[in-house]
């Protein structure tokens, strides 16, 4: 019997015809010849061997489609977790993105005086509008928020002991545990307290003259209840000026504006959190701030300048294109109204759930005319990113019938990735986590997705 597999065309004779040579025209070389190969060995691989009639040039193309894709992509979000940590957190403003092309496109004063006309700071960008908005008397802005609190630490605390709640010492996305974070900077942990209760007088006796801060740090993606208490930096104050020891907040979501009118509350802002009393507060760019990622510090003169001289500020220093960003994003704060309009997380997060449902039905229509069968439900979604773990937000969505499995892969395959939910066995597209001027490129790749499909 004669192997069918011996009737595979040679890579040297694939790379000859003329659909192969208009590739080569407009790729590498190299590119086209693995893609070529990896084809032949796909086709040779497959189910059943090798059936003639392939067409090689698809199956070609498929493969060098394949190949220059770049492993960052747009995906679209329809989790209902507006701020998700694994698809990229908040989404920038327009004004944002202008600023980072406009910053991109050529040089820069990054590092530049131009009133005095010589060398300049990075650090100074940005700290005028942090000033303004939070109240603090001065800033610094590295690259994320853990970066800050290492940071914070090693100039204020190096070499010293840090005293923070055992309720505190948290574990965050990706098995990182902020007790190890804060150990990094050369600071020794003293736990005071217990999980689920901490008093003032735990902090007051385990003082020493080795203190060399207060640590209080914002528990990500859960709260505690029931038997439970909690001190405030309201409450350390006192005891942090008459030692003369700093107290480090960590925020962590970056709130600036109060959301309790959208059923959010129970946060501080930065300017809520400078005003209680902390020496420095910690906030990331990316979270509900609605910038890009960033670790933003606010607050006393005096502290600042000791992390602008510490040596990890060097290795932490953030980029001119993320100083662009946050630059311009946090502009549109002056005005909050405008904020909450123009900065894509908080239109997701404060948009009525009549208004979300309404663009569900939208897209139900445009899919019944491709063939595809969906309902609008009511579904509920969340902030993410560890900001607001217990608020359970009013949505709505669109709930696909069908086989769960091959929905779900269907739409994270396509051009531009769908990414869904599943709950209760059945695929949901929440609409709130979806940008209001995605809707008609979102609908298309639902459509491209599964219109030609039987599920």
């Amino acid at each position: 019997m004669t192997d069918a597999r011996r009737a595979l065309p040679s890579v040297t004779s694939l790379l000859e015809t003329a659909h192969v040579r208009s590739l080569l025209e407009r790729h590498p070389r190299s590119l086209i010849v693995n893609a070529v190969r990896q084809t032949v060995q796909l086709v040779r691989d497959a189910p059943g061997g090798y059936q003639s009639g392939t067409d090689w040039d698809s199956a070609i193309d498929r493969q060098v489609e394949t190949s220059t894709r770049s492993s960052l992509r747009r995906v679209f979000n329809a989790t209902g977790v507006v701020l998700h940590t694994n698809l990229g957190r908040a989404p920038l403003a327009e004004c944002a993105i202008s600023a980072i092309v406009e910053t991109a496109a050529g040089f820069t004063n990054l590092e530049y005086d131009l009133a005095e006309a010589r060398r300049g700071s990075r650090y100074v960008h940005c700290v005028s509008l942090l000033r303004e908005l939070t109240g603090a008397e001065d800033a610094i802005v590295v690259n994320n928020c853990a970066s800050a609190l290492v940071l914070s630490l090693s100039a204020l605390a190096r070499g010293r002991e840090t005293i923070v709640s055992r309720g505190e010492l948290v574990e965050i996305g990706g098995s990182f545990r902020v007790p190890d974070i804060m150990q990094r900077s050369g600071t020794g942990l003293v736990e005071v307290g217990t999980t689920n209760r901490t008093h003032v007088d735990d902090y007051r006796r385990a003082l020493t003259p080795r203190t060399g801060a207060i640590a209080k740090i914002h528990r990500s993606n859960f709260a505690l209840s029931g038997f439970v208490a909690d001190t405030s930096v309201q409450s350390l104050a006192p005891i942090a000026r008459e030692h003369d020891i700093p107290i480090i907040h960590d925020l962590g979501s970056g709130l600036l504006l109060d959301l309790g009118e959208y059923g959010l509350s129970g946060e501080p802002t930065a300017r809520m959190a400078l005003a209680a009393g902390a020496t420095l507060v910690l906030m990331s760019g990316d979270k509900l701030l609605g910038g890009p990622q960033a670790g933003i510090v606010v607050g006393a003169t005096r502290a600042i300048d000791r992390l602008r001289q510490d040596p990890f500020a060097r290795a932490m220093r953030v980029d001119k294109l993320t100083i662009a960003a946050l630059g311009a994003t946090l502009a549109l704060y002056r005005e909050p109204q405008l904020a909450i309009r123009q900065i894509p997380a908080l239109a997701m997060i404060t948009a009525s759930v009549a208004s979300v449902r309404s663009r569900c039905l939208e897209l139900v229509t445009a899919l019944t005319g491709a063939g595809v069968w969906g309902s609008v439900v009511d579904t509920v979604a969340s902030v993410g990113a560890g900001a607001f773990p217990t608020a359970a937000i009013p949505s709505a969505g669109v709930s696909l019938a069908g086989d769960v499995k091959a929905i779900e892969l269907a739409l994270r395959s396509g051009a531009t990735p769908v990414i869904a939910r599943i709950a209760d066995d059945r695929v949901l597209l929440d609409m709130r986590t979806v940008p209001v001027s995605d809707d008609a490129a979102f609908t298309r790749a639902v459509v491209s997705a599964l219109g030609t499909e039987d599920f």
